[in-house]
């Protein structure tokens, strides 16, 4: 369990800190909700606590973890031969796992398309969505410093 203070990474919707544990009455029933503050917008969400074996909300990542996310951005693979709604798909599905790595490989290559030639409307949107949730993660993470967060732009 989390505790108040933790830093998380919300699938879809990027990196929070747990504000406050509480108790709400919702349609009749009462539960205990996790209270967190969403870097992307400055949003507040409630996140109910017995839901969180079925999520895929995590801690935000340790700064040792983060030299093997900056190697997959700078050196991994892309895959070229997918049509853009194969990659729209691959990549909406990576981005649904909340994990970093998958996070890191979507805005790599989409990033190295969009040098080749402009983006469809879709990707452009994904590639911005998914750099802002990437950069909310990172801005999360003790020690890492400013230039380490622009290798990912």
């Amino acid at each position: 369990m989390f505790q108040i203070g933790d830093n998380i990474v919300y699938p879809m919707h990027g990196a929070g800190v747990i504000e406050a544990i509480e108790e709400k009455e919702v349609l009749g029933k009462t539960q205990q909700y996790y209270v967190v503050k969403m870097v992307i917008n400055n949003m507040q969400v409630m996140i109910p606590i017995n839901q969180m074996s079925n999520s895929s909300i995590r801690p935000v990542i340790d700064p040792s973890a983060l030299k093997n996310v900056l190697h997959i951005f700078q050196y991994g693979e892309s895959d070229k031969s997918l049509s853009w709604k194969q990659r729209y798909k691959m990549n909406t599905e990576k981005i649904k796992t909340g994990k970093i790595q998958d996070g890191a490989e979507v805005v790599r290559d989409l990033m190295r398309m969009e040098r080749e030639k402009a983006l469809n409307g879709s990707e452009k949107k994904m590639l911005n969505n998914a750099q802002e949730m990437l950069m909310s993660e990172l801005g999360l993470i003790e020690g890492i410093t400013e230039n380490q967060i622009k290798s990912f732009c």
